[in-house]
């Protein structure tokens, strides 16, 4: 029986505090080459901080971190496997794509020699070419989220720790972003990507772990995770012609419904009482002074694997404050 490869990244039971804080606790995690993980989570779960200790910035105060089996808070050659894309753009605006990844190539600690076939790699990578001439800081944001990029590739990184990669580009330069994730993923680079966009990450995972109070209160493979939650029944959503009425609010809520943005889209997991079709809830919704102009069934993605890990620390702290 052969045996499995080691992971090229494995977590054992990290914790991290800042300042007597809790920020990471009983943290288990492991990654594969060629893997994707999305990392999902409230603001203040600790992403950034689970990122910053794999990346090496800061060391566990309990449990181990292990990078191509060494420790990367302790080994250079563990952080020379890492690649760390910023949520925050760290480039110089006044040089080109070209000379801010020359830049990161020396600073990656590439000899000067091999500088420009580094270069040309990233470029290709993440389809630059045509602006690698062009100042970083007349880009728009999506090429310079791309360059942000290239320029964690300079040293051939096997894992990629990517923080937010597409927050607030349009919809042609996220498509871009994925293709070169695709690209990297093809070639065996491991990712591990924080996101809070549902449908990027059932795009790009392959498995999916969710943080909530330091904690990873789910793990497991995206396929799995989706086909557990389908197993129930569909989603409903209602769309409303204006914001719901306290009378309406009270009929929505007790046939199961919660808001999900400000006032005009409200989704159920499960509905209250008797089982209806579209048609027949969309007339007893009406029929209730519920102003539904259209409503939607589906089967549960991701985002509804993530509301159900959530609702169940909420009711976990919940019964711990009653208590």
């Amino acid at each position: 029986m052969t045996a499995r490869p080691e992971p090229l990244l494995r977590i054992d039971g990290a914790a991290l505090a800042y300042r007597g804080a809790r920020a990471l606790e009983g943290i288990d995690l492991a990654l594969g080459a060629g893997e994707t993980l999305a990392l999902l989570g409230p603001n203040g779960a600790g992403k950034t901080s689970l990122m910053r200790l794999i990346a090496g910035r800061l060391g566990p105060a309990a449990g181990r971190v292990r990078v191509a089996g060494a420790d990367p808070h302790r080994s250079r050659a563990a952080r020379a496997v890492i690649g760390w894309v910023p949520q925050e753009i760290a480039l110089y605006p006044r040089l080109s794509v070209a000379e801010n990844l020359s830049v990161f190539a020396q600073l990656a600690g590439i000899a000067r020699r091999e500088r420009g076939e580094a270069v040309a790699t990233g470029l290709a990578l993440c389809a630059l070419a045509e602006v690698a001439g062009r100042p970083v800081g007349l880009l728009s944001g999506g090429y310079q989220r791309r360059v942000n990029i290239a320029a964690s590739l300079m040293a051939g990184p096997r894992l990629v720790l990517l923080d937010e990669p597409t927050q607030g580009v349009d919809l042609h330069a996220r498509a871009a972003i994925h293709a070169v994730l695709a690209r990297l993923r093809a070639a065996g680079t491991a990712l591990l990507v924080a996101t809070h966009d549902f449908a990027e990450a059932e795009r790009l995972a392959d498995r999916v772990a969710i943080l909530a109070q330091g904690r990873i209160v789910v793990d497991g493979r995206l396929a799995d995770l989706l086909a557990r939650i389908r197993a129930d029944a569909p989603e409903h959503e209602v769309v409303l012609a204006a914001p719901a009425e306290p009378d309406a609010e009270a009929v929505l809520r007790r046939t199961g419904f919660l808001p999900r943005d400000i006032g005009s889209i409200w989704r159920a997991t499960r509905l209250a009482g008797p089982a209806l079709d579209g048609a027949a809830l969309l007339d007893a919704l009406r029929a209730s002074g519920v102003p539904v102009t259209e409503i939607r069934i589906r089967a549960p993605g991701l985002e509804g694997v993530y509301r159900s890990a959530l609702s169940g620390i909420e009711a976990g702290a919940g019964e711990g404050r009653a208590s």
